[in-house]
Formats: C-alpha cells, structure tokens, sequence
C-alpha cells in the first residue's frame, strides 16, 4: 500500500484464492459487484468456482446462476478440484440455478427481455438469494443475459438495479463478462464495466511458445488493490497467482 493512500476499512468478502486476496488486501469490499471479464479459455468460470466453493466451506451460502452450460456438468468438472467436497451441495451451502429453467418458469419466453420482464428476471434472483440468504453469487454469464436485453439503457438499468438489490441483502456478486481476445473493452456493450464496482481482466498472452493465462484487476471500488499483471495457474489444489513483471506497485482507485 502507498504511504499517501487513504486507509480503507471496509468490510471485506475473502475469495478464498491466496493470491488474489493478497494483491485485494483482504478480498472484495462486502456488497459490491465485479465484473470478471475476458475471453475464451481465460479461466473465469473457474474462478467464479472457486470464489463460492471456498465461500462455502467457510460457512458462508454461495450460488452460482449458469445461462448456458447445464449445472450437471459444472458440478462434474468442480469435482476435479481437490478443494471441492460434494457435501457442500448436501447441505445447501452452494446452490446452482440453471437461468434458462427459471427463464421458463418465469415465462420469459421472448427473444428480447422488456423492461417487465427485467424486473421480473431481477426479482426472481434477489427473492432467490435473499430466501436462501446468499452471500456470495456468480452470474455466468451476464453476457448471455445482455444479449437478451440488447439496449444499452435497459442494460445499464439492469445491472444497476440487480447490484444494488443484491447489496442490500450483503451479497457480494461476480458478473462473468465475455469479450473477444483482440477486444478494446471489458464488456460486449461497453456499458458494464462502468457500473459495476470493480473490474478483473483475465487474458491469454504468449511467453516463449508458451500460452500462459493472465490476471489484471483494473479497478476495484473503494479498495486498494495492485494493478500488476499476474500469471495465473489453474491445477487440482485451486488457482495460484504468481508476478508476471516485476513492479506495478500498488494503487487506490478510489471511487475508480
């Protein structure tokens, strides 16, 4: 942390990621939402994963909201992970909700979501969560849920008001971002990564042949946190972050 930086004692929400939470100074301020973007094989689902199954075997309820894999075959690649325990599932301390089966129960059947049918989409999730009193979510991925809204505005309105409503029950959220390798942004519309309160970047870069996967946090909303560019590793105990340069220092985005 700088000397000229403000000290920042908000409550934080561990990710339960070592490395992560080091260069977070403790984790993601309670509350808040992230947008967790990159492109193809970045490890984002991953580490939304992870996120909740370390949530959960700390004690805290975790849902994971998948748009377009089946929950099944999520929960048989987790089960790879050595820091993953299917009584988690037992006890109800993670939870998955496939989007496109609350989609149908919600009769949200038209390619393109109204305004109603957003607030109802909302309501359902917030009801969700609060009912099963959720403390950590992961929608993957928000992406496929814009697509169906398609408008800037509507989008901007339902991410504001789904961050805010999951806040105000303390959930702290991961909305998974999917944006293409060369892409100049960190969301398909633009408009995501303005809302939400902090933004990972997650990328693949080429290192002597070598295709190695990268972390950057680019702004995280009343923390502190380094803007360094990490090496990420994906192995069975969970993900490990290690420099990829040396310096970057550590920065305070403020209200980033």
């Amino acid at each position: 942390m700088n000397a000229d930086s403000p000290h920042l004692d908000l409550p934080r929400c561990p990710t339960g990621i070592e490395g992560l939470d080091n260069i977070l100074d403790g984790g993601f301020p309670r509350g808040s939402t992230i947008l967790l973007t990159g492109s193809c094989g970045t490890g984002k689902t991953t580490l939304g994963l992870e996120y909740l199954v370390r949530g959960a075997n700390a004690g805290e309820r975790s849902m994971f909201l998948s748009v377009t894999e089946a929950s099944d075959r999520i929960v048989q690649n987790l089960a790879t992970f050595e820091f993953f325990d299917r009584k988690i599932l037992d006890d109800g301390k993670l939870v998955f909700i496939d989007v496109p089966i609350l989609y149908e129960k919600l009769g949200l059947s038209k390619q393109e979501l109204t305004p109603e049918d957003i607030d109802l989409l909302i309501t359902a999730i917030v009801d969700l969560a609060n009912t099963l009193k959720i403390q950590r979510l992961v929608l993957d991925s928000v992406t496929s849920v814009c697509f169906r809204i398609r408008h800037e505005e509507k989008i901007r309105d339902f991410i504001l008001k789904l961050g805010k409503s999951l806040s105000d029950i303390d959930c702290t959220t991961l909305l998974v971002s999917e944006i293409g390798p060369q892409a100049d942004r960190y969301s398909l519309y633009g408009v995501e990564e303005n809302i939400a309160d902090g933004v990972i970047l997650l990328g693949n870069i080429q290192r002597q042949g070598d295709l190695l996967r990268t972390l950057q946090i680019i702004k995280v909303r009343g923390a502190t946190h380094s803007r360094a560019q990490y090496v990420i590793e994906i192995t069975p105990l969970g993900i490990f972050l290690a420099p990829f340069l040396k310096g970057g220092g550590r920065t305070s985005t403020g209200n980033g």
